[in-house]
């Protein structure tokens, strides 16, 4: 393997094999599969933070936590040995662990924002544009394949509905702040707060902000389903009580999981009031709530598994609002006020805090700018393979994860699939691939990128117009069905007739990185 620091820059042109976009779960991942599997690759990561981690970095809000169990989250090739669910500072402290303990961290440039991708089928190399933030100085990097992992949503400014400004937003004289910017210094000791929003990250803010504020009102304009466990996995637990090492210990609860996790989603397409009959049954059991009122405000309007089925450790939101802590208020916003909101319904909701769970603005390939041969590509005008690859765009893949399982399934599945690729490339003497439908698919029916009764969150259906189409054949589409996916990408034949390769030498022009700075 080719580390950064062992080779040096032609002149201000950097050069690598692989560029990998992102130091987050997807990024670091990558490098980890890229190493591994590729060892006569040089590659370096490009992140736009000063630091490692993506999402985890981004959000700062109270009790912030994954909403998915570390078994799976966490990387296969990493055992996880802590609660199921962790707090953002935990899983840094992983993916630290991942990068110190494979040498990823030499291979990063912190610090660099991408202007603009351009790809040329003369030369086969892609032409990634940067500025060094530190400085303003603008870099350039050549490689021969990009690897996209800068994940999916735009990470410095929220979604916050535009007609806000139009209901009075700026008439309120408390404070106001969407989740994703929350600073970590704010006291809210005391505060009446309200939080606008019903998501997972409502589900984690809400019962950290009762712990200390006055009183917490969560304003929803429908329901989510909650799953309430404890925090614990009972398997792993007592397979380390019997002496078993860890990476059994995670290799089998991985199993357990996603296997449990295939079965509820069998069953709520199957048998969708059973299930809702079990979650609530599990919100009785953790607030010692035999009554609980579901009506109105936690009764969703959609089938579980459309939406992301939320995550509540313990029933925290279902015990904080039968405390009395927590009030749920389901309507919509007819006004804001000096000291508040005012419903549709007629009700003020007074607060001194209002904290936007809103959601946040889709960005595809970060909103950069990218060329093939010149021409600007509308992602839209394309068509996803399998939700990795698009028709018309060379020497690339995107990392887009799982949203009803964890994220990083999809990353080390991908791994395997990016790797195979560029072996395949680089053992055959292949330059250039590029996905392209067949003569079979001709005439195929082109659709949005999901279909809305599948899975359909707001920033998602917002955002369609952005993705690639997909077609009706499981090649040309991405179904975020991970327990299809295990059994079909694996043995994806890379000799099939979606693959256009071009013969050539498949490694960098010139010499790799410099040394980092």
């Amino acid at each position: 393997m080719n580390a950064v620091g062992e080779v040096t820059a032609d002149h201000e042109v950097c050069h690598v094999d692989v560029l990998i976009v992102g130091a987050g779960i997807s990024g670091i991942g990558s490098a980890y599969h890229l190493q591994e599997q590729c060892p006569w690759a040089s590659y370096a990561i490009l992140e736009m933070k000063d630091t490692f981690g993506g999402t985890w970095e981004t959000h700062k809000y109270p009790g912030v936590r994954s909403d998915s169990d570390l078994y799976t989250f966490g990387y296969r090739f990493k055992p996880w040995v802590g609660a199921p669910i962790a707090s953002a500072d935990e899983i840094l402290k992983y993916m630290g662990e991942v990068i110190g303990e494979n040498g990823i961290d030499a291979h990063i440039r912190y610090g660099h924002r991408i202007t603009r991708c351009s790809f040329s089928r003369e030369t086969n190399l892609w032409t990634v544009e940067a500025e060094r933030l530190a400085d303003r100085a603008q870099r350039t990097f050549a490689c021969r394949f990009l690897w996209m992992c800068q994940g999916y949503y735009d990470h410095k400014t929220p979604y916050i509905p535009p007609d806000w400004l139009g209901r009075g937003l700026g008439d309120y004289k408390g404070d106001f702040v969407h989740a994703q910017l929350w600073d970590p210094d704010y006291d809210y000791t005391g505060k009446r707060v309200l939080v606008i929003g019903s998501g997972a990250t409502a589900a984690t803010v809400v019962p950290a902000f009762a712990e200390k504020a006055a009183h917490v009102t969560m304003l929803q304009r429908s329901p989510t389903y909650f799953y309430c466990s404890e925090n614990r996995n009972e398997l792993a637990d007592r397979l380390r009580e019997i002496g078993i090492d860890e990476p059994t210990v995670h290799r089998v609860v991985r199993a357990q999981i996603m296997h449990d996790q295939d079965v509820i989603q069998r069953r709520c397409l199957e048998e969708p009031d059973v299930v809702v009959e079990e979650l609530r049954e599990l919100v009785r059991a953790f607030t010692g709530t035999p009554d609980f009122a579901f009506e109105p405000h936690f009764t969703p309007k959609y089938r579980p598994w459309q939406q992301r089925l939320a995550f509540c450790p313990e029933g925290d939101v279902f015990r904080a609002a039968v405390a009395g802590k927590v009030t749920v208020v389901t309507d919509t916003i007819e006004q804001f006020t000096e000291t508040g909101v005012l419903t549709a319904s007629g009700e003020q909701l007074e607060a001194d805090l209002i904290v936007a769970a809103t959601g946040f603005h889709l960005s595809v390939m970060g909103n950069i700018p990218f060329f093939v041969d010149g021409a600007r590509i509308d992602w839209h005008d394309t068509v996803t393979y399998r939700g990795m690859m698009f028709t018309g765009v060379p020497n690339m893949a995107w990392v887009m994860g799982y949203f009803r399982a964890s994220w990083t399934l999809r990353v080390d599945m991908m791994g395997d699939f990016v790797c195979g690729l560029l072996n395949r490339m680089h053992d055959r003497g292949a330059a250039r691939v590029e996905v392209a439908l067949r003569a079979e698919d001709a005439g195929m029916e082109l659709h949005p990128w999901i279909e809305a009764d599948n899975f359909n969150p707001g920033y998602l259906m917002r955002g369609l117009n952005k993705l690639p189409r997909r077609g009706d054949k499981p090649e040309w589409r991405h179904n975020q069905d991970y327990w299809r996916e295990k059994d079909e990408i694996p043995h994806i034949d890379l000799s099939g007739a979606e693959f256009v390769y071009t013969a050539g030498v498949f490694s960098a022009a010139e010499p790799a990185l410099e040394a980092a700075e």
